[in-house]
């Protein structure tokens, strides 16, 4: 990684404009790949009783995506790497999107579960490509605060779902909310026709090795790679703790209707979007880990008031706005802070597979709490795995390494 302190030439407006195109392919790639993941989560009773299995039973859906996203990280990163970041991120929308149209058509159980791990493949390879592109394009003076709007599309992503939820559902079913999911593949037209490829990339192109050097590259930053591991865990435990059931908990404890679960989650959503932009603009001031311990450590104590409101539609979402407020404001400094960390020649393939191995480590999240729940209550569960994923990500996030607004090279010119 090149030296923070290097004056960058200014940005022209081709820069501008295509560093406003780069963030919104990136974001819109992860809108619409989140958007087709939580249609599951506010479905997931309704599909089980469909196939005749448990909500328990039907959580291995989730969990099967969630295994098979460091496969695409992989794949899909190591393409970037080699042949530039737009073709691997056209061709990996285009197959999640076929994928998510696949699964409303699914005959049984196991149809539907193989078409859920071949998503998870794509789901995993979008991320790490979409943010390597946009944080390589857009200055690094703002790198924060974008990082926010570039994290956030997830919890739009996720509002959308709620939407289908609310309007699609209760007149259509469960299925056609997953042929709403091949829009997606539109997107690729956009990034075909106004995105450039990053100059970051074609410096490191200029220069590109081996394989075999290529892979020595990446075990000569094994320490890195494990601490983004470490990391990427923690805030997925805490991400998918705290959203993956909650759909359920609101309709199976609190006996919402679809109209209510929609709204609660809707208003959760804004509080994420709220809190990824506002919180990545801190980490722009303060540095990323203060930021995010910040936000994680008041998301800990705001535990009892997201999940133990009395069950009134206006007092659950205040609760899940603040919850997700601070959830997914730390999560709004995450692709800014990891592709920081990440050396320059492994940018597309280096944050994204961290993330993604990360994601496989917590994709025992949704089956634990539902595990938990015949036990206790939903909120009981979800409250203790929600507190013991808090409290250690603050610890790991505190004791972890930063390089805040590293240069990454040409792309990161100043703003003007």
């Amino acid at each position: 990684m090149s030296d923070p302190a290097t004056p960058s030439p200014p940005f022209s407006p081709a820069d501008r404009a295509n560093s406003r195109n780069a963030l919104l392919a990136g974001f819109l790639g992860w809108t619409l790949d989140a958007f087709d993941y939580f249609i599951l989560t506010y479905v997931l009773a309704q599909v089980a009783a469909e196939f005749h299995k448990s909500v328990a039973e039907m959580t291995l859906t989730i969990t099967a995506s969630l295994m098979m996203r460091p496969v695409g990280a992989l794949l899909f990163g190591l393409m970037a790497d080699r042949w530039g970041r737009r073709l691997p991120l056209m061709i990996d929308v285009l197959f999640y999107s076929v994928v998510e149209v696949l699964s409303g058509f699914a005959p049984s159980y196991g149809a539907f579960l193989a078409l859920r791990l071949l998503y998870g493949i794509g789901m995993g390879g979008e991320w790490g490509v979409g943010a390597s592109l946009a944080m390589e394009s857009v200055p690094a003076k703002w790198r924060g605060i974008l990082s926010g709007v570039l994290q956030e599309g997830y919890a739009l992503g996720n509002l959308l779902a709620a939407v289908a939820f609310w309007t699609v559902f209760p007149h259509w079913g469960w299925r056609p909310m997953f042929f709403i999911g091949g829009l997606p593949a539109l997107l690729t037209v956009f990034i075909r026709a106004r995105v450039k490829e990053s100059d970051a990339w074609k410096a490191e192109a200029a220069a590109r090795k081996s394989w075999r050097e290529y892979f020595g590259s990446v075990a000569a930053n094994w320490k890195r790679f494990l601490y983004l591991v470490a990391l990427m865990a923690m805030m997925n435990f805490m991400s998918h703790g705290t959203q993956d059931l909650f759909p359920t908990f609101l309709q199976r404890q609190l006996h919402f209707a679809p109209r209510a679960t929609s709204i609660v989650s809707v208003v959760a959503n804004v509080g994420a979007i709220t809190g990824g932009i506002l919180v990545g603009l801190l980490s722009d001031r303060i540095g990323r880990r203060r930021a995010m311990v910040s936000s994680v450590l008041l998301a800990l104590v705001l535990i009892p008031v997201w999940i133990f409101s009395p069950p009134v539609v206006v007092l659950m979402s205040f609760g899940a706005f603040l919850m997700q407020f601070m959830v997914q404001g730390a999560w709004g400094v995450i692709p800014a802070h990891i592709n920081e960390l990440s050396p320059g020649p492994l940018r597309g393939f280096f944050p994204g597979f961290a993330y993604q191995v990360g994601v496989l480590i917590a994709a025992s999240a949704p089956p634990i709490e539902a595990r938990m729940a015949e036990h206790f209550t939903y909120a009981q569960s979800m409250g203790m795995f929600a507190a013991a994923a808090c409290a250690v990500g603050a610890l790991v996030i505190a004791f972890g390494p930063e390089a805040h607004r590293v240069s990454f090279g040409p792309a990161n010119k100043s703003a003007g």
